[in-house]
């Protein structure tokens, strides 16, 4: 094993598959010349040249839709967005063509291709630059939405997604990229689709992804200073979701808090607790409760974004509400 930065996680995934397959290559916008915005492709331009690792105009739609192309024909492209909010502009690509096509085609055409780069707030960057659309990918048939939390997931997580012969959108955080975590030596690759239980607990079940299970790992350790044992699950892939390991785990604890970026309307959450409620209506002992942020544009005023935000006080505060706990 050795210690690596997040940022580090995702390069070497995808110099690994560029490696391993001649027909992968990188494009976006500072991919290549800059080495990523977030240094997420350094010096992959050195390695494999202008020919695989393609810098692009400012035009998410263009080079979207020439990924699209390129997937259709054989080739396995890794599309980098700046931010996901930028990929706005390139909905049609991803919604009308990259999800649709194998459907449209008959299954003619497969399109084996990543979308990938940051997502959510990163601080102070506006309502702009600040927003969550996972649910928006996951609510779209023939898309799957992979969101790792940790170097070790996203790097095997990213090479299976490279490797699938479907669309995927791989969205990261950009306050995540100097994180730390051990990542083995060897190849190793993580299937797309399976959650993992990062903590056991018996009291309650915290579900998450993403740069929230910062907010829920932290929660549960206030939580155990209070003998409330909470089991964490990281979703790492939201479309599809694992809801046999949700299930499980809820009907094993009887209660369950999510915790979620994202706006509350039409959330990812709002799914969640219907298929728990549906599948294990009978173990629960209290309402799903959900920790969204609050159904407003994020303000650029740090006091705003802290109490807009899911954070650990609104996490404890409602597992101590399932728990029926006064403290």
């Amino acid at each position: 094993m050795k210690e690596i930065q997040f940022r580090d996680a995702i390069r070497d995934a995808m110099t690994e598959e560029m490696r391993r397959d001649k027909n992968v290559f990188l494009m976006g916008e500072e991919v290549a010349e800059y080495n990523g915005a977030y240094k997420a492709s350094q010096g992959m331009l050195d390695e494999f040249g202008p020919d695989r690792v393609y810098d692009t105009p400012i035009s998410e739609l263009g080079f979207s839709g020439l990924g699209v192309g390129a997937a259709m024909n054989g080739l396995r492209p890794i599309i980098e967005f700046m931010t996901f909010n930028f990929s706005l502009v390139a909905m049609d690509q991803l919604v009308n063509s990259a999800a649709k096509m194998l459907a449209m085609s008959g299954g003619q055409y497969s399109v084996p291709i990543v979308f990938r780069g940051p997502t959510g707030n990163a601080g102070q960057l506006g309502a702009t630059h600040s927003s969550n659309f996972e649910n928006w990918f996951a609510n779209t048939p023939g898309l799957k939405v992979v969101i790792p939390s940790n170097p070790y997931d996203a790097k095997g997580l990213l090479k299976a997604s490279i490797r699938d012969n479907n669309p995927v959108i791989f969205m990261e955080s950009e306050v995540m990229y100097s994180d730390k975590g051990e990542v083995p030596e060897g190849e190793y690759l993580l299937p797309l689709g399976i959650a993992e239980i990062k903590r056991k607990g018996d009291d309650v079940t915290i579900v998450s992804f993403g740069k929230m299970m910062k907010v829920a790992y932290e929660a549960a350790d206030e939580l155990a200073k209070d003998n409330i044992h909470a089991e964490v699950i990281d979703l790492r892939t939201v479309k599809p979701i694992d809801y046999p390991t949700i299930i499980a785990s809820v009907k094993k604890t009887n209660r369950c808090v999510i915790v979620e970026e994202a706006n509350p309307v039409a959330a990812l959450s709002a799914d969640i607790a219907y298929n728990i409620q549906k599948q294990a209506f009978d173990y629960l002992d209290a309402p799903v409760i959900r920790v969204n942020s609050m159904d407003i544009p994020l303000s650029y005023s740090p006091k705003y974004i802290e109490v807009t935000l899911p954070n650990v006080k609104r996490t404890i505060d409602a597992v101590k509400s399932v728990t029926y706990n006064k403290k």
